[in-house]
């Protein structure tokens, strides 16, 4: 028995020898906000200023995480993700490193969030905040919780972005972008495609109208 309990603690100081020789990656690298804002001039356009778009169409970047901003920026700048409202911009992020990338992430990040408000039509209200909260299970759709948590604040660990407040015609169409396939830059993308799937439009619709109403207190 002493001989049994040996070899078991033997492997598992193996195992921990092994694990921390094994180089994890950095996935909470922060950049620097002050010089990030030496860098968003351009962006500031449609963007605004803060990062709070004026324009339904142009998300909101104020308050957004690190992760998923420097992200979508490099697939941007790779070429992985295409947007014709992106267009003007690409050659100024081909210029950009890593690094001042995740600078101009980590401006916007600390930025305060936006705040929305939703459409007061009580149908379209209950059945966006069904499909949130919930999802529906008979036609296969996920609730948007288990991402984007419950006050759509997101998750900055994993890089899955804020939604609150977020501009409706923004997340209008990258639902439907999502759902016919055509937005496919980075593996987060194949859990937005797969859950986005069975929406109907008036379920997009009504979803967009919740989250741009939605807020952290």
């Amino acid at each position: 028995m002493l001989k049994n309990y040996l070899i078991i603690g033997l492997s598992m100081t193996s195992l921990a020898i092994s694990a921390a020789e094994v180089k994890m990656p950095d996935l909470l690298a922060t950049g620097d906000a002050q010089a990030g804002a030496r860098l968003v001039e351009t962006c500031s356009a449609c963007h605004g200023a803060q990062g709070q778009s004026i324009n339904t169409d142009w998300p909101s970047l104020a308050g957004q995480n690190q992760r998923y901003i420097s992200d979508q920026l490099k697939y941007f700048q790779q070429g992985d993700r295409e947007n014709p409202l992106m267009m003007a911009v690409i050659p100024y992020l081909k210029t950009l490193s890593d690094s001042q990338l995740l600078d101009i992430a980590a401006f916007y990040s600390s930025q305060s969030p936006s705040v929305g408000q939703a459409k007061d039509d009580a149908d379209q209200l209950a059945l966006g905040e069904s499909l949130y909260r919930a999802g529906d299970l008979e036609r296969g759709i996920s609730a948007c919780t288990a991402c984007h948590s419950v006050n759509g604040a997101g998750n900055s660990q994993a890089g899955f972005p804020r939604v609150s407040g977020q501009q409706k015609g923004y997340l209008v169409s990258a639902l439907k972008e999502y759902r016919n396939l055509s937005r496919d830059a980075g593996d987060y993308s194949l859990v937005m495609q797969s859950a986005s799937q069975n929406l109907k439009d008036s379920d997009i619709e009504a979803l967009a109208n919740y989250m741009h109403g939605l807020y952290q207190q």
